[in-house]
């Protein structure tokens, strides 16, 4: 079902997971869904990753090769599809593929039996990798091709295009993406998405009601009126305090942080961040969010303790 369906039918709750790293197997992100499963999980989203430059030592010397840290998006997905029956969100990026491959990417996308993709920019590791003339420097850009693809068009020239039927998330970000100058600019980029096409969207991260509602206020100033469903990473340790905004470039709240550097023992931390957490996720289900999505980096545990404490049995499955 298609994500934008569901959510007229009922509060969503999604989670989002990683595809293994290169070289290991499928079985740990197994034993994390299933950790969740008792819960009504509606959405399963899967990360996509660019390549990033590596040297590799070969018997001709050094060779600088492209290397995906996290390959098998589709095939997770596919794999999630099959073992679970849940509906599953494959991410699309621009960087790493050309429109030309992006394009073989959604059919082969369409023919698996996926209804909705996720759309962003994506993150070059190594900037020494660049993309080609034929690739996309916005996820707007990319928004349009899903777009017209829908439409039954190709971006092969005088090509009959594979017909998609795709629903098209992408992201928003309440404190504004980092390469922007100023949140009000970020807004202009996220309402170019939304008149291209996009029908949801999930943000980054928030660890703040206040930053979630501002934020919800100025889209609706703005005109841009889909869902819009805010994500959550929950934290248990103090050690993610300090992590996490230096890699998602997000904002975590004077308050919880001075409750984490109060705790004594890990088993305290994982207790406080739980309850905060919680207390976070209460308040935005108070004010009406189309859902929850929990980043679950591939941790179970504490995403499942802030599921026991936000729902009880309330969203268990029967």
């Amino acid at each position: 079902m298609k994500v934008v369906e569901k959510i007229k039918q009922k509060r969503i709750l999604s989670i989002e997971v990683l595809p293994p790293s290169r070289g290991q197997n499928v079985e740990e992100i197994y034993q994390v869904i299933d950790n969740l499963l008792d819960f009504d999980i509606d959405f399963i989203n899967v990360t996509r990753h660019a390549a990033e430059v590596t040297y590799v030592e070969t018997p001709e010397g050094i060779v600088k090769v492209p290397k995906v840290k996290r390959p098998g998006t589709v095939g997770l997905t596919a794999a999630l599809m099959k073992r679970y029956g849940i509906d599953v969100v494959p991410h699309v990026i621009c960087y790493g593929m050309n429109k030309y491959q992006i394009e073989e990417l959604l059919i082969d996308l369409q023919l698996i039996g996926v209804e909705n993709v996720f759309v962003i920019r994506g993150e070059y590791e190594n900037r020494n990798i660049q993309p080609d003339q034929s690739s996309y420097k916005y996820a707007v850009e990319l928004v349009q091709q899903i777009a017209r693809m829908n439409k039954g068009e190709s971006v092969l020239p005088g090509e009959e295009g594979f017909k998609t039927d795709f629903c098209i998330g992408v992201a928003a970000y309440p404190e504004k993406h980092y390469e922007a100058p100023n949140l009000e600019e970020d807004l202009r980029h996220f309402k170019e998405k939304f008149e291209a096409g996009a029908q949801y969207a999930i943000t980054q991260m928030v660890f703040d009601f206040e930053v979630y509602k501002r934020f919800i206020e100025m889209t609706k100033e703005m005109g841009i009126n889909i869902p819009i469903i805010p994500g959550i990473k929950p934290i248990v340790s103090l050690k993610s305090i300090y992590q996490i905004p230096r890699k998602f470039f997000v904002t975590i709240p004077n308050d919880f942080v001075q409750k984490m550097q109060e705790a004594k023992t890990p088993k305290e931390e994982f207790l406080i961040g739980t309850k905060y957490m919680a207390s976070l996720v209460e308040k935005l289900l108070s004010y009406g969010v189309p859902g929850i999505h929990i980043f679950t980096m591939g941790r179970g545990q504490s995403s499942r303790a802030l599921l026991e404490a936000v729902y009880g049995k309330e969203r268990r499955r029967d």
